[in-house]
């Protein structure tokens, strides 16, 4: 169990990672990758060539004898909004560091490009039920607050039910947001509320998966549990049949996700806990550029 001392510093690590992140290598990426609201009026002044000539105004341009052309700016603000999932399937990991701190890495990390940017950053924590609801807010507090319940929220029950999460978020959202899904994906069904939101919003999600959910090691006789239903099953992994049978159910589960999320015209990326999350980001951003 974290003492207050313990989450305090881990709060303080997070937040320098996160903004060492954000300054080095996020620095226009994050704000070019997602768009604002659209075009707001900010001035008209004198016409020059080149100018577009569907911006002329002329009711100005008439009172001053003279041609003017108005000038517009981008709507900055946005919405971010973080779907986390903190079903107990995210604390396995055999690798570099479990599926729940990558997660709460990620999340921190966007917050903070969040919050850098003067955008608010809301965030909805989901089980199998909705754990918790942070309504979206500016500010480097607010994002300390975010990175604080990261660490330390502990789900009241064991399932995952994206369907609930995403459901939740429709009702809550009545803007346009960017909306990041970070889980491990092992649920099914949601494909529909999938569609809503991403014809109103811009949907992401963030799938993460360890080596071993993909790959069985050859070890032989392994007990596995099932870390969400409590369903314990002996595995001859040392059987060629058995661990290609694995893999091609995580294949199988893999490729559903991503069929739900082009679907619903959504961006899905695929994140290994022992891969460069930032890397990865990085390259994303840059790619909506």
């Amino acid at each position: 169990m974290l003492t207050t001392a313990d989450i305090l510093k881990k709060v303080k690590e997070l937040e320098i990672k996160s903004k060492k992140i954000t300054t080095h290598l996020f620095t226009g990426e994050y704000h070019s990758a997602f768009k604002g609201k659209g075009m707001s009026f900010r001035e008209v002044r004198e016409y020059s060539a080149g100018d577009d000539v569907r911006f002329i105004d002329w009711n100005v341009s008439a009172r001053f004898s003279n041609t003017f052309t108005k000038l517009f700016e981008e709507e900055r603000e946005l919405t971010l909004m973080l779907l986390i999932d903190t079903s107990t399937s995210n604390l396995f990991g055999t690798v570099s560091k479990r599926k729940k701190d990558l997660i709460t890495e990620m999340a921190a990390v966007l917050a903070f490009s969040a919050v850098t940017n003067n955008d608010k950053v809301g965030v909805i924590f989901f089980s199998n039920k909705i754990e918790k609801y942070i309504p979206p807010k500016k500010g480097r507090h607010h994002a300390l607050f975010i990175v604080r319940e990261l660490l330390t929220i502990e789900p009241r029950t064991k399932g995952t039910n994206l369907d609930e999460a995403i459901r939740y978020f429709n009702n809550t959202t009545r803007q346009k947001s960017i909306a990041f899904l970070l889980s491990d994906f092992l649920d099914t069904g949601y494909d529909n509320d999938l569609k809503v939101i991403g014809k109103k919003h811009d949907v992401i999600g963030l799938k993460v998966y360890d080596r071993m959910d993909m790959q069985l090691p050859d070890a032989g006789l392994l007990q596995l549990e099932d870390a969400e239903t409590g369903q314990v099953k002996w595995v001859d992994s040392g059987s060629a049949m058995v661990r290609h049978n694995y893999q091609q159910y995580f294949f199988k589960r893999t490729e559903e996700t991503k069929s739900y999320f082009r679907k619903a015209g959504a961006d899905l990326l695929h994140i290994r806990t022992d891969e460069d999350y930032v890397k990865i980001l990085q390259q994303f951003f840059l790619k909506r550029k």
